[in-house]
């Protein structure tokens, strides 16, 4: 049976959409059967993150309505034949979609992949309710800054009170980090962060050009095999599959940056 794994955050604007079709990538480069699920009704963009916008024909609404068959709303990539999506639809309602579709619909597509990978829509209303709702996991993702983190907060309570995922399942990725602006006491640490929320850490992301470029081309930046970005979210894979992997060095001698290089 495959694992759903739920990327939120509360806060928009933090990199949940490229973290989704990263790690979903990244799985699919190790061998493993991955479905992303975009759950944004109404602004859908996982399909232009991927290059698949000019191909969508059903979305998720259409599978859930039984107006397609999940493989005709399916779509893929000859560069990676083992990683699909299911788009979120751009014209209908939200309140369409709710909790209980969503976990029929994971059960019935765990039956089929390894991985089955929701992209949150923002905020913690309705959208997110259903997007939780068939979840074993949550990984949520969270900027060095303090709205972001009290957005995320907000997100671990919930997430443990309506979907039932206890905190030992849910997991902070940190986005966008700058390193240098960290030393300065100008963005929040790491050690802040997890003291904050009090979940684990499964990756450290740090801000690069490359994710403006890959987003650009439309492709994933874990393509980019010289990217630091592409080596965090390959190793953040690999955590969740259980490996040991230590967090990406950032090549400074300052005690902050030996917190980076622990397991």
């Amino acid at each position: 049976m495959g694992e759903v794994i739920v990327v939120t955050s509360g806060k928009g604007g933090v990199g949940k959409t490229t973290a989704t079709a990263n790690i979903g990538a990244g799985f699919a480069r190790l061998g493993k059967k991955v479905l992303l699920i975009d759950t944004d009704i109404g602004l859908r963009n996982l399909d232009i993150v991927l290059g698949f916008h000019n191909r969508v024909v059903y979305d998720l609404l259409d599978v859930k309505n039984g107006v397609c068959e999940p493989k005709q709303a399916m779509l893929s990539d000859q560069a990676m034949p083992n990683l699909f999506l299911l788009p979120a639809p751009q014209t209908k309602a939200k309140e369409e979609f709710a909790p209980e579709d969503m976990i029929q619909l994971c059960e019935k597509f765990k039956e089929s992949f390894d991985y089955i990978i929701i992209d949150c829509p923002a905020g913690v209303e309705h959208g997110f309710h259903s997007a939780v709702a068939g979840a074993d996991q949550a990984i949520i993702v969270a900027i060095p800054e303090l709205s972001s983190v009290r957005d995320a907060e907000r997100v671990v309570g919930l997430l443990e009170k309506d979907a039932n995922i206890p905190s030992e399942r849910q997991h902070l990725l940190i986005n966008r980090i700058h390193m240098n602006l960290v030393k300065k006491g100008l963005m929040l640490s790491p050690e802040d962060m997890l003291s904050i929320l009090g979940i684990s850490l499964i990756g450290i992301v740090p801000e690069e050009e490359s994710v403006l470029i890959a987003a650009h081309q439309g492709k994933p930046v874990i393509s980019n095999t010289k990217s630091r970005v592409s080596s965090a979210y390959q190793n953040i894979c690999r955590r969740l599959m259980g490996e040991n992997v230590s967090l990406l060095s950032l090549n400074s001698r300052g005690p902050f940056f030996r917190w980076f290089q622990k397991d």
